[in-house]
């Protein structure tokens, strides 16, 4: 059984848990986005990880990205939601600028470019290539979508 914490002391409660974590899609002036190849499993991702719980959400962008590619960035608004269904974890996808810093490979990423959508598409699994093709696009709505971890699923 689950339990939470409320004013009155812990409580069961049979709502799931879930992870909560944040990527930026970091958009170049030429249109290229930041990219990185991840030190633990060798996939191509948007930079991004778990939202830390004394952290805003913008807050926890910007230390991912920098963390993971050097770059600091602007975070101008969400593009997306995603929820990995047999993992239950929740991302949330912000469209980014480059503010300062340079990109370069950290202990969490074994390469970062700068790459074009159709090398994002190429190199990307389509959880993650969706993630940025959602932060290109022009209009403001975000978009909320579900996967299995490798595949979107309806």
């Amino acid at each position: 059984m689950l339990m939470y914490m409320s004013n009155s002391g812990p409580r069961p409660t049979s709502t799931p848990l879930h992870s909560v974590s944040v990527a930026g899609v970091v958009v170049r002036g030429d249109g290229k986005v930041l990219s990185i190849r991840r030190a633990d499993n060798g996939t191509w991702e948007p930079p991004g990880g778990v939202l830390e719980k004394d952290e805003t959400v913008e807050d926890g962008v910007r230390r991912e990205v920098y963390e993971e590619t050097g770059v600091k960035v602007h975070v101008e608004r969400l593009t997306g939601v995603y929820k990995n269904m047999s993992r239950g974890v929740v991302a949330m996808v912000f469209r980014c600028t480059p503010e300062a810093g340079h990109e370069h490979p950290t202990d969490e990423a074994t390469e970062v470019r700068w790459l074009t959508a159709e090398e994002v598409t190429a190199t990307m699994s389509e959880v993650y290539a969706v993630r940025i093709t959602d932060a290109l696009r022009d209009d403001a709505a975000p978009q909320i979508r579900a996967h299995d971890g490798r595949k979107l699923t309806a």
